[in-house]
């Protein structure tokens, strides 16, 4: 194994289909839904859209990184049992925080080495039920002390390795890379326009299925469901995209003082989830939505943590023998917009095949289920404008990158 990173090589490798329900805001409408129940409804969505019985799944990999439910543990297992799949299929919980969706994919491309067929991949989450959460008090209260009952969400961001959080170590990269805050409010600006409009034409139309109230039966067990407040019947589109302008930008103030970081120009915190169905394309007698060709993940500096897409990307290319120019489209998730900057500057990226939809800074980001977005939308670009290759990838916090390569199969030189 190279101390530069990770590289996996995927032969037969295909994803069938992928959807994912609405990003819909920190306290919106699904704010009140298990990470479980989302996954379930997803998990069942890919498998009828793909036109799959569930009972030829061999693998269930689900990834979610809240614990959001008194439940969390068993994220996978009812995931799988509810979607649909044989009682006697594993389930496998993956997590690599921000490459949690990216993880997934590779860890079933790795089964299909094996005896496994199908692989069912689900990512949760929800922000919105991270806990208020304390881990010194299982002995219970001294008296006269203090309670120290923190915000899980809030401080999941901090880092103590080098004592920062993340919006921090993207103002490292912005004082590293010479990025101004009027830059970074630019891109933001942009980010949020593209992604509007992609709405609005539809772009992501054929990968949302939207979520109601609904009921999951089990035969033998207790039943699950969804049940949306009274305000909403339906959630069928992103609840963040909106129209914004570089004056608005402007005027937020920034997180740190003396930083360029601010709620504007870092992703939305929303709730969601997705779903990809991976196996053999030789297996697939209907067409596929993508081939996956390979993977990379490399450890960097904790404090530059949203570099590691850059490295990530070089070793993807220097092991698959392609070059930048090959790439039709990157979609690289915007974390912060100085984190997606950097990389874009350290890799001499040309931005118009960057994140043409807008990205997270626009659309939002729950944590797992990012990658898997990031890569159903990456593979209908390819196929809309007839592109061969293109990468995703996304910074981890903690200081990694991973990035993956796909192919579309209906390419046509």
């Amino acid at each position: 194994m190279s101390s530069a990173g990770q590289y996996s090589a995927f032969v037969d490798v295909a994803i069938f289909d992928a959807v994912r329900t609405p990003w819909v805001d920190l306290g919106g409408a699904l704010a009140q839904v298990s990470p479980i129940d989302l996954g379930i409804k997803v998990g069942r969505e890919v498998l009828a859209r793909a036109g799959i019985d569930p009972l030829a799944v061999d693998s269930v990999l689900a990834g979610s990184m809240a614990q959001a439910s008194f439940d969390a543990y068993l994220l996978p297992r009812h995931i799988g049992l509810y979607s649909g799949v044989a009682q006697s299929v594993p389930a496998l919980g993956v997590q690599r925080i921000c490459g949690t969706g990216f993880e997934l994919l590779r860890q079933a491309a790795g089964q299909l080495r094996d005896e496994v067929q199908l692989a069912l991949c689900v990512a949760s989450e929800s922000m919105s039920r991270n806990p208020i959460a304390a881990y010194t008090h299982r002995d219970g209260f001294r008296l006269g002390a203090g309670v120290a009952f923190k915000d899980f969400l809030w401080e999941a961001l901090y880092d103590p390795a080098p004592g920062l959080d993340m919006i921090a170590t993207a103002d490292n990269l912005a004082r590293r890379f010479g990025l101004s805050r009027e830059t970074l409010d630019q891109y933001a600006c942009a980010s949020h326009h593209r992604a509007l409009q992609a709405q609005k034409a539809g772009a992501w139309a054929e990968e949302i299925v939207a979520v109601d109230n609904q009921v999951f039966e089990l035969e033998g067990y207790q039943p699950r469901s969804i049940s949306l407040p009274r305000r909403a019947s339906a959630v069928t589109e992103d609840s963040h995209p909106r129209p914004t302008d570089l004056a608005a930008l402007t005027r937020l103030r920034a997180v740190h003082a003396g930083g360029v970081q601010t709620a504007g120009n870092s992703c939305a915190v929303v709730d969601g989830a997705a779903a990809a169905l991976v196996g053999r394309s030789s297996a697939c007698t209907a067409p596929v939505l993508a081939r996956l060709l390979a993977s990379a993940v490399v450890g960097v500096a904790p404090e530059f943590m949203g570099i590691g897409p850059a490295p990530a990307i070089r070793l993807l290319l220097q092991r698959s023998g392609l070059n930048l120019d090959d790439i039709g489209r990157f979609e690289i998730n915007e974390a912060q917009a100085a984190q997606v900057l950097a990389v874009a500057q350290e890799l001499e990226l040309d931005s118009s095949r960057l994140n043409v939809e807008g990205g997270s800074l626009a659309l939002g980001h729950p944590l797992a289920a990012t990658g898997l977005r990031l890569v159903m939308s990456l593979a209908r670009q390819l196929r809309q404008h007839n592109l061969r290759y293109g990468i995703a990838a996304a910074c981890v916090g903690g200081g990694q990158g991973m990035a993956l390569l796909i192919e579309n199969p209906a390419y046509r030189a």
